[in-house]
């Protein structure tokens, strides 16, 4: 009886429910012009029924009366629209204005809306650059932005990062732009470089920050848009906005990944021939079975391991957000670590009716690195670990690193040789232990008042400080290249510190019903104390006592400097006007006068630079097809002033370890003048197809003059030697292309890209009075970087080969002759950079892929180099093998053409040092797989758990190689300031990473 009842009720519960499904059908239309889209995704709210329109903007649906239809299109506002008794629903789809009027963030945190924007800025969300949690997120931004250069340091985790947007402009100075926390400059201080002899990546202040807490970073990439900053904005400026606190109940996430290092590739080295007797090089020829896996086996998987939580809430009146992040890495080195903790908190209040608002932000951070390997020939356990002689036992000497001597009671190195170039790689890991150690913290506090609804004045104020050691302390029995007998003591310990304030009145009125203007008038206030500090290097001089590494143990003869980078104070009044006609055509009127004290005593301390800008909204003069959803063409002219480097003007006598004054041989500079950087800047962004395809395309034209040049002096008055003039001009000029669509939606799937193309080229086009001049940026070994008048940015001269008419190479007594100086054979910079950015959809399903590339420029390998010339490379022994080097080569004695050299005279000729650097010069062009993810947003609903969102991810960064030439990682850098750019001398090798993520929100 009871199963029948409810046979009953369910027949009776589902016949209604049957008889109320209807096929609802209709067109739907674009409120603009009246034409049919293909394509609107048409789906039941609450359930995963949906249809798609089809090439006349047709659909057709099963619905039941009383369900909600959602239309949703891209570039068009969704609407919802109840099902009625009637089977026939046409609706008409609006353009979404949201889309088309996106505010952004620009110079001084002032936001604007896009469209009225009178240069080039690109925005990353925070999305995107945490998808692959690399350490440092500005190696998330490349292929991200066009026009940005990114090279990251070859040191590995908390390593430096150089970024250069639109080129090298300066002959004495750094390119970098100007960083910005919600608007506020920070210090991006990075510390010493590497070069061919030695030493190591001290970072930068990019590392301090935690990903996690960035909202966006926009992008500047020229003066033009960021002359509101000064002259310290001269370069671009790369804008990082921090996430703030959201009204409502508080929302706790907590992101932890876990990732996994492995080298990609090592030099291609031979095992088959040892070494000739007790020789350091392996020149044999009689093959042996050799040990073939001591070099990888010295390299391990490293691993980084990310945690961090953030909370979020508040209410209408006050808002808060914090976090803390810790990062714990090890490097693919043994004893090589990194661990960061950072702390943050911000928030703002509203008072008196909203009038004021009070806004704060604490970023705190931890860092420490601790054996991070260095690059160059000197004290670099690559050195000793790839040219170790084949058919030597390499397990003694690591096992064996130190043995106890008894005469001097210490432990010494146990190496098979005593040669400048090569240590035990144990000893140098065990027994040169080396420390970075820094201390940070950003504080900074605003308050608003909102005089008037259109009359805003701001007062904000930030302080910067870090406190930053490095010490390497070297065991006595070192390398005595570099090392006395007792040892040696490398101590640097100092602070930064910049202080700055400003005050924005901001106006928007409406002049008329047609004419608008957006005004911002103001002044700021900087000043920088860096390098503050002590230092110490004994090198050779040593201790008094072996392994004590202390002041007291000082001989007398080293000098404990205090060391300075300088106190320098700017000062400027800036404003910008921005006029705007019926909402298509926008003029943008900007002017900046600074002070700076590093021009103090010569009169041309103030110095003014303007900028003018205009953008038109063709979209909304004319009538455009239908296709074209927006169009926008603009143009810019800009002078941006850049001040002398510290101690430039009027450079003062030092004090030697032996107390007497080393007297200033630098002529006073009291009639210099700024560095003037022009910038013309012409552009155009459209959109069609309701936004699934746009493109954003500018050119640039930016010129550099009255550089700061040294030359001899003339008359030699006053003792000095050396003077600097105002002189010399670089040309910078290219294209940058942005290029953005989703190509295919459903449903359930969507597929967006991005394709962001560079072409920058630069110029010297006047050097100084002296046309032969030359000025250098790492020159040894037979390699140079150096600048020359109708040369460019990072040329690289190396020693080439010498050749006859006929191309062959001349011999004389069996050797390959080579130049006698160096000479240009390349550039380092790309012709052109691509990077190609997807991001695909499937329900819950996500996959996001980044391809880089860069095609064109040239490096130079010195480790190839010295591998051939001590008999270790692949290459070496494939010679043996084939019973010599094929080449077409003429004996400049008998004119008798030469076809084949014996390897090891080849080799020896053009490798080791000073060799023939021709032959080591490859193509900087490759193209790699640099991010991927795979994520999937878990359907924790059904649960009781008390998590709002979950997802986890597999995440990789620099996968592998689509395509390279050269026999190393063009891309990373052995030194990210301006010397020796495009040197790998004994770099460590390229990594990749995986791993996974997981993502709770609560």
């Amino acid at each position: 009886m009871i199963k029948k009842l409810l046979i009953i009720v369910l027949i009776m519960g589902v016949l209604p429910a049957m008889a109320q499904k209807r096929t609802v059908a209709g067109t739907v239309t674009d409120s603009d012009d009246g034409s049919t889209l293909s394509g609107v995704s048409v789906v039941i709210q609450g359930t995963t029924v949906g249809v798609l329109t089809d090439s006349d903007g047709k659909y057709t649906i099963s619905a039941a009366e009383g369900d909600v239809l959602t239309f949703s299109f891209i570039g068009m506002e969704s609407q919802n629209v109840k099902v009625a008794n009637n089977s026939t629903l046409n609706v008409t789809l609006l353009s979404d204005a949201n889309q088309l009027n996106a505010i952004v963030v620009t110079a001084l945190g002032i936001k604007r809306e896009e469209k009225t924007l009178t240069y080039a800025q690109q925005t990353v969300s925070s999305e995107e650059l945490v998808r692959t949690r690399d350490p440092n997120f500005m190696n998330s931004l490349a292929g991200k932005a066009a026009g940005v250069e990114i090279k990251k340091s070859s040191s590995g985790a908390g390593g430096s990062t150089k970024v250069v947007l639109r080129g090298n402009k300066s002959l004495s100075g750094d390119s970098s732009p100007l960083f910005v926390i919600d608007g506020i400059p920070m210090a991006n201080n990075r510390g010493n470089q590497p070069g061919m002899w030695g030493g190591t990546d001290q970072g930068d202040g990019l590392s301090a920050i935690n990903p996690e807490d960035i909202e966006s970073i926009s992008v500047l990439r020229g003066s033009n848009a960021a002359v509101l900053y000064g002259s310290q904005g001269a370069n671009g400026v790369v804008l990082i906005t921090t996430k703030s606190g959201v009204s409502g109940k508080a929302t706790v996430t907590l992101n932890s990944g876990f990732t996994s290092e492995q080298v990609i590739e090592f030099p291609e080295l031979q095992y088959k021939y040892g070494a000739i007797g007790n020789a350091k090089e392996s020149w044999s020829t009689t093959s042996g079975n050799y040990d073939d896996t001591f070099v990888e086996d010295f390299f391990q998987t490293g691993h980084n391991m990310y945690n961090a939580l953030t909370i979020s809430g508040g209410t209408d009146k006050t808002k808060a957000y914090f976090s803390y992040a810790n990062t714990k890495a090890t490097g693919i080195t043994p004893n090589n670590n990194y661990g960061k903790n950072n702390f943050s908190f911000k928030q703002s209040t509203k008072l008196l009716n909203d009038k004021i608002t009070v806004s704060s932000n604490v970023i705190l951070a931890l860092e420490k690195t601790e054996n991070r390997l260095p690059a160059g020939y000197y004290l670099n356990p690559l050195t000793g670990l790839y040219m170790f002689p084949r058919d030597r036992d390499f397990t003694d000497y690591k096992d064996n690193y130190q043995t106890f001597n008894v005469d001097r009671n210490l432990n010494q190195q146990n190496w098979f040789v005593s040669d400048h170039h090569q240590s035990n790689p144990y000893w140098i890991l065990n027994n040169q232990p080396k420390t970075n150690d820094s201390k940070r913290v950003i504080a900074s506090m605003s308050v608003a008042y909102n005089i008037l609804d259109n009359l805003t004045f701001q007062v904000r104020g930030n302080y910067d400080y870090a406190n930053k050691l490095f010490e390497q302390q070297h065991a006595a029995t070192s390398n005595a290249t570099n090392v006395h007998p007792n040892g040696a003591w490398d101590y640097t310990k100092y602070d930064d510190q910049l202080a700055y304030a400003d005050a924005i009145l901001t106006y928007n009125t409406d002049i008329t019903k047609d004419l608008s203007l957006n005004t911002v008038v103001g002044g700021s206030f900087q000043k920088t104390d860096y390098g503050v500090g002590v230092s110490v290097a004994t090198g050779t001089v040593g201790l008094l006592y072996p392994n004590e590494f202390f002041f007291q143990n000082l001989p007398t003869n080293v000098q404990v400097n205090s060391t300075t980078n300088g106190s320098v104070v700017k000062q400027g009044l800036f404003a910008n006007l921005q006029f705007g006609l019926k909402e298509f055509l926008f003029l943008d009127l900007s002017g900046r006068n600074d002070w700076a004290s590093t021009l103090a005593l010569t009169g041309n301390d103030s110095y003014f630079y303007p900028s003018v800008g205009l953008t038109g909204i063709v979209s909304e003069m004319f009538q455009m097809p239908s296709f074209i959803t927006f169009g926008k063409l603009r143009a810019s002219y800009t002078q941006v002033g850049n001040e002398v480097p510290y101690n430039r003007i009027f450079p003062q006598n030092t004090i030697n370890a032996g107390g007497g004054v080393v007297r200033n041989t630098v002529k006073p500079f009291f009639n210099a003048k700024p560095e003037i950087i022009t910038s013309l800047e012409f552009g155009a962004d459209w959109r069609f197809f309701h936004n699934r395809l746009g493109v954003d395309f500018t050119y640039y034209d930016i010129t550099s003059k009255d550089q700061f040049i040294p030359v001899p002096t003339i008359s030699g008055e006053g003792g000095y030697t050396t003077e600097f003039i105002n002189d010399g001009e670089i040309s910078n000029k290219g294209i940058e292309l942005t290029l953005s669509a989703t190509p295919y939606r459903t449903n359930d799937f969507e597929w967006v890209t991005a394709f962001n193309f560079t072409r920058n080229r630069n110029k010297i086009v006047d050097i100084g009075p002296d046309d032969e001049k030359v000025i250098q940026l790492g020159s040894s070994e037979g390699f140079e970087s150096k600048l020359v008048e109708g040369g460019r940015f990072n040329d690289i001269y190396v020693l080439k080969f010498q050749r006859d008419d006929q191309g062959r190479i001349i011999f004389d007594g069996g050797k390959p002759l080579r130049t006698a100086t160096t000479e240009l054979i390349g550039n380092l910079d790309p012709k052109w950079s691509l990077g190609w950015n997807n991001n695909f959809t499937y329900k819950r399903l996500n996959v996001g892929i980044l391809v880089n590339g860069k095609f064109g420029g040239k490096v130079f390998s010195q480790t190839e180099s010295m591998l051939d010339g001590a008999g270790v490379s692949l290459r070496s022994a494939e010679a043996r093998d084939a019973g010599g080097v094929v080449v077409n080569g003429v004996d400049q004695s008998t004119d008798a053409a030469i076809t084949s050299v014996d390897p090891e005279t080849w080799y020896r000729a053009i490798g080791d040092r000073n060799g023939i650097g021709e032959a080591y010069v490859y193509d900087r062009t490759n193209i790699r797989v640099g991010q991927l993810n795979i994520g999937y947003n878990l359907n924790l609903s059904k649960t009781k758990l008390p998590i709002r969102a979950a997802s986890i991810s597999f995440i990789g960064n620099n996968l592998l190689f689509l395509y390279k030439v050269a026999p190393f990682d063009p891309e990373l850098a052995m030194s990210t300031n301006q010397n020796a750019q495009g040197l790998d001398n004994f770099n460590l090798p390229s990594t990749r990473t995986y791993g996974l993520n997981l993502k709770l929100t609560f």
